[in-house]
């Protein structure tokens, strides 16, 4: 395969919650727990969630609020009158701002190593509407060549239109293009769906079972495809 384009998914790829903020959203309720803490379950939750029947029967928006009601349980928060308050605020913060905003710091460098190779970047991602507009906040729109929103196009991954609107966007070919996200049921099903290579994101080998490429880092992407 000759690659040409990379589509990439932006959560918990290129950006990951901050758990910093949700804890202190926490606090503030009276809810106390360590980002640390929250930050340590959230792949397990991740995990859990990538199931197809939910995929098939729940938009990402739902997803979303099942998601933070397991990482809370798997971080030991309790249902409560104060958790719920603090979620309500911090949906509402999302739904301004992005909660996904905390960049790694390979990242940056992982993406230049990419565009030195002179592979297209695009973003494919089920996010809100507030993606294009977060990229520009925290740095990553100069690194990228378009960014996918499902809310700004109206279709949600794993529907393969997604893709098929990113290819048209870059006049790119399925042929030449890869795909690499973090959910199997959503990122590669998808992809594979518009007749794109898939590779997953699995720094924790948690999908050592799936029938699908495997990559532990943006560092070993690189590596994966100058070999």
């Amino acid at each position: 395969m000759h690659l040409k384009t990379l589509f990439l998914d932006a959560g918990a790829v290129l950006v990951f919650p901050n758990w910093t903020r949700v804890s202190g959203v926490l606090a503030e309720h009276g809810v106390k727990v360590d980002p640390a803490t929250l930050a340590a379950g959230e792949p397990h939750v991740r995990k859990q969630i990538d199931e197809p029947a939910l995929i098939r029967s729940a938009p990402d928006e739902k997803r979303g609020r099942q998601y933070f009601d397991l990482v809370f349980d798997a971080a030991g928060v309790p249902p409560s009158r104060e958790r719920d308050a603090a979620l309500d605020e911090l949906r509402a913060y999302h739904a301004r701002h992005n909660l996904w905003e905390v960049v790694p710091p390979d990242v940056v460098p992982a993406l230049e190593r990419l565009r030195r190779l002179g592979l297209q970047l695009a973003v494919v991602s089920n996010a809100n509407g507030t993606l294009c507009a977060k990229f520009e906040r925290v740095g990553l729109a100069r690194c990228v060549d378009c960014v996918i929103d499902s809310a700004d196009v109206g279709i949600e991954k794993p529907d393969a239109r997604i893709f098929e609107c990113a290819l048209e966007r870059l006049g790119a070919r399925r042929a030449s293009t890869l795909h690499v996200g973090d959910i199997y049921h959503v990122d590669v099903v998808g992809a594979r769906a518009a007749g794109i290579r898939a590779m997953l994101l699995d720094p924790l080998d948690l999908y050592t079972d799936y029938p699908c490429e495997r990559v532990g880092s943006l560092d070993e992407l690189v590596t994966r495809v100058t070999a």
